[in-house]
Order: C-alpha cells, then structure tokens, then sequence
C-alpha cells in the first residue's frame, strides 16, 4: 500500500473519532473512537496491521516530537499561569498524589513496569502517552506492559468527565442562587419585595429555580475564583466569550509587552515560524543529549522562556499551521503498538488498566482535595481543576460550556459564570496534561 493512502486511512479513523466526540458533545473520547476503530479493523483483516508504520506518520512524530515539548511551552503566557496559581497548585497536587498512589499501590500487585506504563498517561494526554511508550520500547518492555498507555489514554476520560460535569454544575448553581438570594435580601432591606420581571423573573423548578439574577454580572475576576460563600458581585470587570478566542480566553498574546518584538512581517509568516519552532525543538534536543535530562523537559523550559522573552509567539505550531500534522502523527505514535498487540495482549492489560484508573482517580480527587482545603477554595471547583488530568483541552472547554448553558437562565448568567469557571478549567488542564504530566513521563521511563 502507497504511504498516502495508508496516511489517509489511519486520518480516517482520527477524524470519525473526533466527529463523535463532537456530536456527543465530548461524552465519547475521540481517541477511544480512533484507537478502537483501527485495531478492530486490523484484527479483523480490514486494514493491514502495519498499516500505521507503512503511512510514515510515526517517522513524522518522531522528528516534530522536540518541536511540540515547545509549542507546548508557549500555549499559555507565563503572566496568565502566576495569575492562577491557585489552579496551578491544585492541578500539580492532584497529579502527583494520583501518580505516587498508582506507583505505590500499582507496582506490588504488576509490576513497576505497568506502574509506570500508566502514569503518564493518566496524568496527561497524547504527548505523554507517546514519551511513555517510546520509553518502554527503549527499554526493551514488550507484551501486554505496550499496550497499557494506550488503552489508559482511551479510557481515562469516561469515569472522569461525568463527574467534572456533576461537581462543575453544583458550582455553577451555587455561584448563581448565592448572588440571587444577596439581591433579594437587599431589595427586601430596603422595604420592597424582590420584582419578578425582565431582571428578576425566575424560570425552571427544583435546583434550576433562583431568586433575582439583577446582580449577576461578568464582572468577575479571571485571576482568583471565589470560596463556596462569595458571589458574582464583589470583582472588578472582566470580559468573557461564548467562543474560545485564539488565546483560549485567558488573555495574553499580540498586546503582552515582550523584552523582544518580531516584526509582524515575520510573525505571520508561516514558513518562518516553522523554521523558529524546529530550531528550539533541536536545542532541546541536543541540550537533553548533554545533559542528560530529557529533551522533553528542555523543550517546555524553551517554549515558556522564549514566548516569555517574545522571541517565540504563543502557540507557534498554530501560527504556521502545523499543530494538526503534529498531532497526528504524535496519535501515530500512540496507535502503532496497539496495531502490533494480539487480542491476548488486550485481555491481559485490562486489570491493570482498570486498577491505575481507579487508584489513579482516586489520588487525583485526594491529592486535588487536599489542595483545595489548603487554598480555601470552593472543592466543587477544585476538585473539577484537578480532574482535568485525566482529560484535558478541549473536553475541559466543552464541559464548562454545556455546564453553563444549562444553568444560565440568560446570556448575562451565562456570561458570568463561565468567566468565573473557564480560566482556572483551562489553567488546570495545562498545568497537567500539557506540562506536568511530560516531567512525570519523561523521569519515570528513566527509571526502567
């Protein structure tokens, strides 16, 4: 079979799972989708089982790795990630709690080769599920261990996002009857009774049903989301979007002042950043030769330090149009072992899948718990922040947006609540599948 056929057929599939997860509004992971789709059909004799290798797309992810650690690095200004701190803590606390109770409690009952198999992936995403398994082929692991990233990344969203969403909507209720309930106590102060009408009619029944929502407004800070007794009236003014801006709403971007300025020539030249973004993905790469840490960690530290510096632009991989080529072959990476695995293999890694999801979660939700305490922030905002571990952008964006269309009785509560809820969301999410789950992976797989 032709390379570009072959190319064009694993595509296929990636592009079937994200149609469903956007139908099912994120319910259906798309990488459970694509995965699934490619080894039933290769099982089945459908496809060739070296299909994936014959498409060339694991050569492309192999040499785009170093530029995506970078790219990763400049996805959100630094001045944004000091602003929310707080989201930052609880998604790093929960991360590694969920990992040190998967290698504690993993590791006796399998193995510390499944232990680590499935640590990165449940902490992260598609880059650190592709730095674990080219770890454990490095290290010569074989069989069912291959196997386990994979099917960590594709299940590791299904107990969690129910549960994000649940937590997310008491939030979210909480935030919109507390400013109601304190709008209706002073009105009833002041001698009149609250008035039901173009800004304080009430609609819905049960926990839907809230008193005046005069006072909910977005005037609300992206930078400190408010303890369980706050409500929405007690920021200064923000602004928020019904539709994620190029700079996922969290500002930043072409007004951030720099040390350094590229001409704007330059910055929307497509070519060029490409050839800025390579360039900084094999300085990471050489310094990881170096040094002996890994290029993975070095191309996080460049993206970040360099986009501080404006010597990069955010999102440089989207800038030159190549974010989703990289992503596709990075999913290549990911999808090859599965294609080689028997259906023994499969079975065999499915108590150990199930056992790191579990304890794993668990962790998260401890460890996220503990931190929320700490911080005195509301746990049904924290608790949320932490689980993006385990899923991520845009899952993270889609679950605070059905959570707030379905408990904004209008665009201003709308508006509102998700200014409140998004940034730390976005934040979270970064924090651990965009960052922190590449150290973990990256230091694990050295210990094999």
């Amino acid at each position: 079979m032709a390379p570009i056929l072959a190319a064009a057929i694993v595509l296929a599939f990636i592009a079937l799972g994200e149609l469903v997860s956007l139908w099912s509004k994120a319910r259906v992971p798309a990488l459970l989708v694509a995965m699934l789709g490619v080894f039933v059909f290769a099982k089945a004799g459908i496809i060739p089982a070296d299909l994936v290798e014959t498409s060339t797309m694991v050569a492309l992810g192999a040499l785009i790795q170093p530029a995506l650690m970078v790219h990763m690095g400049s996805l959100i200004p630094l001045s944004v990630i000091l602003q929310q701190w707080r989201a930052v803590l609880i998604a790093l606390a929960g991360m590694v709690v969920g990992v040190g109770f998967v290698l504690a409690a993993v590791t006796p009952l399998f193995g510390f080769e499944y232990a680590v198999a499935g640590s990165g992936p449940l902490a992260g995403g598609i880059v650190s599920t592709a730095l674990t398994t080219q770890g454990l082929t490095g290290a010569g692991v074989a069989g069912a261990v291959l196997v386990v990233p994979t099917l960590v990344l594709m299940l590791q969203s299904l107990p969690s996002m129910p549960l994000t969403n649940l937590l997310l909507r008491r939030y979210a209720l909480h935030l919109r009857d507390a400013a109601g309930a304190a709008s209706s106590n002073r009105v009833t102060a002041g001698g009149a009774a609250p008035q039901r009408g173009a800004t304080g009619a009430v609609s819905g029944s049960g926990d839907d049903a809230a008193a005046p929502r005069s006072e909910l407004r977005s005037d609300t800070t992206l930078t400190d989301p408010p303890t369980a007794d706050a409500t929405f009236t007690d920021r200064p003014a923000a602004d928020a979007t019904a539709e994620p801006p190029r700079d996922g709403g969290l500002g930043g971007g072409a007004t951030r002042r720099t040390l350094v300025r590229l001409p704007e020539s330059l910055r929307e030249n497509q070519l060029f950043l490409l050839f800025l973004v390579l360039l900084a993905g094999s300085a990471a790469f050489y310094l990881g030769q170096w040094t002996g840490v890994s290029y993975s960690i070095w191309g996080l530290a460049l993206g970040i330090a360099l986009t501080a510096l404006g010597v990069l632009p955010d999102k440089i991989l989207e800038g030159s149009n190549s974010f989703g080529l990289a992503m596709a072959a990075i999913i290549c990476i990911v999808i090859a072992p599965l294609m080689g695995a028997s259906i023994a293999d499969v079975l065999a890694s499915l108590a150990p899948v199930v056992a790191i999801l579990l304890i794993g979660m668990l962790g998260i939700l401890i460890g996220g718990a503990v931190m929320t305490k700490l911080l005195g922030w509301d746990p049904r905002l924290g608790m949320p922040v932490a689980l993006t571990a385990m899923f991520g952008f845009p899952a993270d964006y889609l679950i605070v947006q059905e959570v707030v269309r379905s408990t904004g009785r209008d665009e201003a509560e709308q508006e509102a609540l998700r200014t409140r809820i998004l940034p730390p969301m976005l934040i979270g999410g970064f924090t651990s599948v965009s960052a922190g789950s590449i150290v973990i992976a990256s230091v694990l797989v050295s210990l094999l």
